[in-house]
């Protein structure tokens, strides 16, 4: 019998950082890869595509023909995060693009995995008014990938909220990417998801850790060094933008308006949706 396929496109997440084995990165997709099929069944071939700091257009255009080229039996598309933290953000283009890239890999006969995410501003612990409009940008993302992982089928975590988004020790130094404990979870989550669909047949990923938590010494070394250069491509690239949606944000908040940004934010999701179906139904549509 020839292998089982299972190739993972996205972001951080994806690729796995947070989880260090080695000089390299595991995650939750690697994780998860050993336990699809039972030691009866076929072997899995497992490729990770997924790449740090991808976007939503990077998955679209450079990721998605390496995934087609592989002709996966099973797929992941978690991505989205990224999106929200650049001045770029538009959620009609991020509709568009999910939509081809989950269309393109189920019209070639593969079973899709799917995820709502959490939003980064409340895992970042920001202030109200600037975790406000990320969160607003995340549930917009989450609202798109809820309703297109139900029109083509796929197999859908919700991991945008719960008890594990608070629970610290299941987090990274970075507090943004999950540590060890965290994609094992994510893993046994998308396997019980699976295993429901008769999809995994193999033992589910433990939960339980290999390697130590990261310590407060590990967080505050990540802050001096590579945190630094994160917070520095923040500032010149979303900051501005976010100051100024916090302004508007406060604004509203003081004339008692807040619900019109919400308000705002369903409208251009509602919009984004109906827009791809109509792309759909057009004839020669891909």
């Amino acid at each position: 019998m020839r292998p089982v396929r299972f190739v993972a496109l996205g972001d951080s997440l994806t690729e796995g950082v947070g989880d260090r084995v080695g000089d390299g990165w595991r995650g939750w997709a690697a994780l998860l890869a050993g336990g699809l099929c039972g030691e009866t069944g076929e072997a899995v071939e497992f490729t990770n595509l997924a790449v740090s700091g991808s976007q939503t257009r990077d998955v679209l255009e450079r990721q998605l023909p390496a995934g087609l080229a592989l002709r996966p039996d099973l797929v992941s598309v978690v991505v989205g995060v990224n999106d929200t933290l650049r001045c770029t953000f538009d959620i009609h283009a991020v509709a568009t693009r999910l939509d081809t890239v989950y269309g393109s890999l189920t019209r070639q006969g593969a079973v899709l995995l799917t995820a709502c995410l959490p939003d980064p501003g409340a895992i970042l612990g920001l202030p109200g008014a600037l975790a406000r409009p990320l969160a607003r940008r995340q549930q917009a993302i989450n609202t798109v990938v809820h309703a297109l992982s139900t029109r083509y089928g796929a197999v859908h975590l919700h991991a945008s909220e719960g008890a594990w988004l608070t629970d610290r020790a299941l987090w990274s130094a970075d507090r943004l990417h999950p540590g060890e404990r965290g994609h094992r979870q994510l893993a046994a989550r998308f396997h019980a998801l699976l295993a429901q669909s008769g999809l995994a047949t193999g033992a589910p990923p433990s939960v339980e850790p290999e390697f130590p938590a990261p310590s407060k010494a590990a967080g505050l070394w990540w802050l001096a060094t590579a945190g630094t250069g994160w917070v520095a491509r923040r500032c010149t690239d979303l900051l501005p933008q976010l100051l100024a949606l916090a302004a508007d944000e406060m604004r509203h908040r003081a004339r008692g308006t807040s619900a019109r940004l919400d308000l705002r934010a369903a409208a251009a999701v509602s919009a984004a949706l109906a827009a791809v179906s109509v792309a759909e139904r057009q004839p020669g549509a891909a």
